[in-house]
C-alpha cells in the first residue's frame, strides 16, 4: 500500500541585509542574513527563502509574496527616521533607503493579502512604522542605561510580561509567567500605528511586542526569537498559520479544467 503524500512545508520568505562582505577574494555588496534566522524556520518546519533589497512597486511585492506561504521582516539597520518625520538623532544610523522601500511594499502587500507574517527587531519597527507609527531613536536617553544593547554583537537579557488575551499568548501557550528574551535594539516603538495592538512590554515599559489584529497573524517582536534555539514556538506558530494561510488559497483557487 502506497504511503499518502506529505503536504508541502510551507514556503517563508525572509528579508535580508545587503552588506558589504568579504569572502575568499572577493570584496563586494552582498545579501546577508545570519543563519540563526534560517534554523528558526527550518526547526519549525518551514522552508527558508530569502529576499534580498531590491527595486520594488506594490505590484512587484504583490508578486513575490504570491509564491509564499508567511514572511518574516528580520533585524538589522536603523529605520530611516525621514519615514517617521524625524530629524536623525546623533546615535541614529546612516539611512538604508532601498531596504526601507523594499520592506515597506512587501509588509503592505502581505496585509492586503493577509499573509501571515512576524517583524523580527527592526522588522517590528518598520510595520510600526509603515503603518505611521514612530520611533524612539536611542532608547538609553529613555530608560538610562545600554540594557537593551549592552555592546557590540553582545545581547542583552530581560524578560517581557505578555497580554494573556493575545494572539502572541495564543502562539507562546503560557502568558501567566514573565517570558526571557534576548534583546538588541538601541532604538523601540514610540508612538503606535493605528491598528497595532501593544501586546508585550518589559518592566520599564519598553514595548516588546505589537500585533495586528485585523489580520489572521501579523505579529512584531523588538526582541531576538532566533537566538534561542531552546524555543520555537513563535517560529512554530507563524508556520501553522502559513500552512493554513495557503490551505485556504488552495481551496478557493479557481479550479482548472480539460478542455471536453
Amino acid at each position: 500500500m502506497t504511503a499518502a503524500p506529505m503536504p508541502q512545508s510551507p514556503v517563508i520568505g525572509i528579508t535580508t541585509y545587503l552588506e558589504q562582505a568579504q569572502t575568499g577574494v572577493w570584496d563586494v555588496r552582498a545579501s546577508f542574513l545570519p543563519k540563526v534566522y534560517i534554523d528558526a524556520v527550518t526547526d519549525a518546519g518551514g522552508i527558508a527563502v530569502l529576499l534580498p533589497p531590491q527595486p520594488a512597486d506594490a505590484a512587484v511585492a504583490r508578486a513575490v509574496l504570491g509564491t509564499l506561504d508567511g514572511l518574516i521582516v528580520s533585524g538589522g539597520a536603523d529605520v530611516d527616521p525621514a519615514r517617521y518625520g524625524q530629524a536623525p538623532h546623533e546615535r541614529t544610523g546612516a539611512p538604508r533607503t532601498d531596504r526601507d522601500d523594499w520592506e515597506d511594499h512587501l509588509l503592505t502587500a502581505a496585509i492586503d493579502l493577509e499573509l501571515p507574517f512576524l517583524g523580527i527587531c527592526r522588522g517590528a519597527q518598520m510595520l510600526n512604522v509603515a503603518l505611521g507609527g514612530t520611533l524612539v531613536q536611542h532608547l538609553p536617553d529613555v530608560v538610562g542605561s545600554d540594557a537593551y544593547q549592552p555592546g557590540p554583537a553582545q545581547f542583552g537579557e530581560t524578560s517581557a510580561t505578555v497580554e494573556p488575551d493575545s494572539r502572541l499568548a495564543a502562539v507562546l501557550g503560557d502568558a501567566a509567567t514573565p517570558l526571557p528574551i534576548h534583546v538588541y535594539h538601541h532604538q523601540a516603538l514610540d508612538a503606535v500605528a493605528d491598528g497595532l495592538r501593544v501586546t508585550a512590554r518589559t518592566d520599564d515599559g519598553v514595548i516588546e511586542a505589537v500585533e495586528l489584529e485585523t489580520v489572521p497573524f501579523g505579529i512584531g517582536v523588538q526582541w531576538h526569537p532566533e537566538e534561542n534555539a531552546a524555543d520555537r514556538r513563535l517560529f512554530a506558530g507563524l508556520v501553522e498559520a502559513a500552512r493554513e494561510h495557503r490551505a485556504a488559497r488552495t481551496a478557493n483557487a479557481p479550479s482548472e479544467r480539460t478542455p471536453s
